[in-house]
């Protein structure tokens, strides 16, 4: 096909000249035929009120189209879309002319002169009809494609046509020309399972209907013919040439200039991918969402038009999703490649070759910026791969280190990365390709206002279309040491405080005593440390210390205090373990319950919807969620969830978590968790505005690796969020509450200070605290500082 200039509209096919005789046979023909419907339709017409076979137009007067679930963040942006169809409602008054000058220019040109059926155009076509031996031009106005669309079936008869006719003139005497228009632009099927200009507008171009150019309206006002022949996405040549086309007729009949006509042709449109219409990573919000419409509203939920409004914030939702896969992807290259996806063989002749490789890829899709690859030559210093459009990487130098191992001839056959491997690339910091794999082990991540519970960010795990089990909500794990802190809070309410001194001295406990098994537990790292104050044992996660405070207070006692937070008893049995997190708790749990630390001891409730309206803008449902200092209840008193703030920020500067010091912040608090075998990490803090938790571990569980902690795999995680989603926002000094007391520089409850039923001691012995007041301990000499020397000896004497 010969291109013309964009700078001028094509010029008119030159047509063959007709023999006289023969033109003037088809005129006299053609106004025969024109006489005929003339006549037909105005008895029709006569007949429309009276005829008891035309559907009613319940349908167009009461339009109530199908118009798909949509799900929003709280700064409205597009996150989720349900339903069979998708569809944007748009008024005719807020259609730019340019799509309604391209839309008529292509479809009905005379729309605003005919009474629905345009007779002039039937006559044309009849008259091209019999000139060519069949149909080649149509003659539906873009009210009989109402009629069609709604109320009849799409095949061709002539009893269908005059149904069609007839209801065009039905429409025409109940709604107005611009009401007719509306109605089709609504309705019309557009192709990826868009219906209506607007919902086009964005599943094409990304653009509401008000920003599009001249050319993207021409390109849209092409596809009502045929939405799958002129898909800019599946065939943008074809609808290229029908844009030129509409372009062409829009000049012909002065609806646009010379020079908006070439200023159109030239612009490069750029169509979105298929598969690329949501900008955040909000896959697990968007499903809990549906999930909690559908139970509400069963099959309608898809239909309504009703847009939820959640709460979480765009920007930290895209860090928390970028954090946990960074967090996830650092792992997997401390533990060595395990070598290519799969393998397939190369064939000599290239189109083979070519088709070999697609079809390999398309079993292994890309996962965002971890690209698929089939590897065409390796060597330990070079290896060459295709990607599934054609093109083709070099990997060299760093980019081939996590892989090096599978490029020597040690390495195994399944390991070895050789022509016909498929492999993953990813981009580094310098935009060279590297080897990288795809992850195994997975992580959630979720965050909360502690003042309400609204949720602000949450990834269920490394990939929704990998794994769609939502770690944040559906997975139940060890929560470990992380869990400390609620043992803790309950001792306060026993008599214990921050400088109560607790012996860090092995236990054994035999299996008379279980009721099982002998239980010998250890310390992380293994060793032991004698007396310390609680303060210092949360700081370093002494699991001897944790036990002894629960043994203390009572197990059935702890099982009960701890449903205050939320947590569930019978997920907790009453023994001793629970002390080292040997329950289960979800993210989402862990996240409501340490929030009550961080707004000063209130139980609030996570919550992720906000707002529910319909297509309309009506309200219909709205979130009331419970505000701590308002309509929140207190889970522990005020006094406590100060102190254990005061514990928990202890932990974040100096001890486990002390990796947030490089936020420059003193006002984070929180608790690293590292469960028995290194099985699960987690990372639960907050700033006082901010509750987040971080855990890693596998769906099947097994050991992360010895050196693998929740401080060194969870809190780095944490830190990547923290950092972006904390700036700007002021360091809180949490105000002391009533009931507080300090001395000697450590807090105390009112009611619990020293001789006055504070509990001076646990499993230390007389002896044991007379040696502390001489002197360091034998034992561990170099874990003793000075201060702790000093809260010993004052606790000695009373103090």
């Amino acid at each position: 096909m010969q291109s013309t200039s964009p700078t001028s509209p094509p010029p008119a096919p030159q047509k063959r000249k007709r023999p006289l005789w023969l033109t003037l046979i088809l005129g006299f023909v053609g106004l025969i035929i024109a006489g005929i419907l003339c006549v037909a339709l105005v008895l029709g017409y006569a007949l429309v009120v009276a005829t008891p076979n035309l559907p009613s137009l319940d349908a167009l007067t009461d339009y109530r189209p199908k118009v798909p679930l949509r799900i929003y963040t709280a700064d409205h942006v597009l996150i989720g879309e349900f339903g069979e169809e998708r569809r944007d409602i748009v008024h005719i008054q807020d259609v730019p002319d340019s799509l309604k000058k391209a839309i008529l220019a292509i479809e009905d040109a005379r729309f605003y002169d005919h009474g629905g059926v345009d007779l002039t155009g039937i006559a044309r076509a009849g008259i091209v009809a019999l000139t060519n031996g069949h149909a080649t031009q149509g003659a539906s106005t873009i009210t009989m494609q109402v009629a069609r669309n709604f109320f009849l079936s799409s095949e061709k008869t002539y009893t269908r046509k005059i149904y069609e006719m007839l209801l065009a003139y039905k429409i025409e005497s109940k709604l107005t020309k611009d009401q007719i228009l509306e109605v089709y632009m609504n309705q019309i099927y557009l192709g990826q399972r868009a219906y209506g200009f607007a919902s086009a507008a964005r599943v094409y171009f990304g653009k509401d209907l008000k920003d599009l150019t001249l050319a993207e309206s021409a390109m849209l006002a092409g596809l009502p013919k045929a939405p799958s022949a002129y898909n800019p996405v599946v065939n943008p040549k074809r609808a290229k040439v029908r844009q030129e086309y509409i372009l062409q007729r829009m000049y012909e009949l002065h609806y646009i200039t010379q020079q908006q006509y070439d200023d159109a042709s030239r612009q490069a449109l750029v169509v979105k991918s298929a598969g690329k219409e949501f900008s955040v990573h909000a896959e697990y919000i968007a499903e809990m969402v549906r999930q909690i419409m559908y139970a509400q509203y069963r099959e309608e939920a898809y239909t309504r038009g009703l847009n939820v409004v959640t709460t979480i914030d765009s920007a930290d939702q895209d860090v928390a999703y970028r954090a946990l896969r960074k967090g996830l992807m650092d792992y997997e290259r401390r533990h060595g490649y395990r070598g290519p996806e799969a393998f397939i063989d190369l064939p000599a002749d290239a189109q083979d070759r070519e088709q070999e490789i697609d079809d390999a890829l398309l079993e292994h899709p890309d996962n965002g910026e971890i690209i698929a690859a089939v590897v065409t030559a390796a060597s330990p210093k070079q290896v060459q791969a295709t990607f599934i459009d054609g093109n083709v990487a070099t990997i060299q130098g760093d980019g081939l280190r996590f892989a090096q191992f599978a490029l020597s001839a040690r390495a195994q056959p399944n390991q070895r990365v050789r022509p016909g491997a498929i492999i993953r690339l990813a981009k580094n910091d310098d935009g060279d390709w590297s080897i990288t794999q795809l992850p195994q082990v997975e992580g959630a991540f979720i965050s909360v206002i502690p003042r309400d519970g609204a949720i602000r960010a949450l990834v269920g795990g490394f990939d929704f279309n990998k794994n769609k089990f939502n770690h944040v909500t559906q997975a139940w794990r060890q929560p470990g040491s992380s869990f400390k802190p609620f043992i803790y809070s309950a001792s306060l309410e026993k008599g214990l405080g921050p400088a109560t001194v607790i012996n860090d001295a092995p236990l054994f406990f035999s299996a008379a005593e279980t009721g099982g098994q002998a239980w010998e537990p250890k310390n992380y790292g293994g060793g032991f440390d004698g007396p310390m104050t609680m303060r210092t044992a949360l700081q370093k996660s002494k699991n001897m210390v944790s036990i002894r405070i629960l043994n203390q207070i009572g197990t059935k006692y702890a099982q009960q205090y701890i449903t205050r937070f939320g947590f569930d008893a019978d997920r907790h049995p009453a023994y001793l373990p629970m002390a080292l997190g040997a329950g289960l708790v979800t993210p989402l749990q862990m996240a409501g319950a340490f929030s009550v630390f961080a707004n000063g001891g209130y139980r609030i409730n996570p919550y992720l919807i906000a707002e529910v309206t319909d297509q309309r803008g009506v309200v219909v449902a709205h979130a009331q969620p419970l505000v701590a200092a308002q309509s929140a209840p207190y889970a522990i008193e005020p006094r406590n969830a100060y102190v254990m703030n005061s514990l928990l920020q202890s932990v974040a500067q100096r001890g486990t978590g002390a990796k947030s010091n490089v936020l420059k912040r003193t006002d984070l608090a929180g608790k690293t968790g590292t469960t028995n075998d290194s099985r699960d990490a987690w990372f639960a803090g907050y700033q006082h505005t901010l509750t987040a938790i971080a855990w890693i571990g596998y769906d099947n569980p097994r050991s992360l690796g010895d050196k693998e902690t929740g401080g060194g795999l969870a809190l780095p995680v944490w830190i990547e969020y923290m950092g972006r989603a904390l700036k700007g926002v002021p360091e809180y000094k949490m105000p002391m509450p009533d009931g507080v007391v300090e001395l000697g520089s450590e807090l105390y409850l009112d009611g619990f200070t020293p001789g006055h039923g504070f509990v001076a001691t646990v499993g230390v012995s007389q002896a044991t605290l007379d040696a502390e007041a001489s002197g360091p301990s034998a034992a561990a000499p170099e874990q003793v500082g000075e201060q702790e020397k000093q809260n010993i000896m004052n606790l000695f004497r009373g103090h």
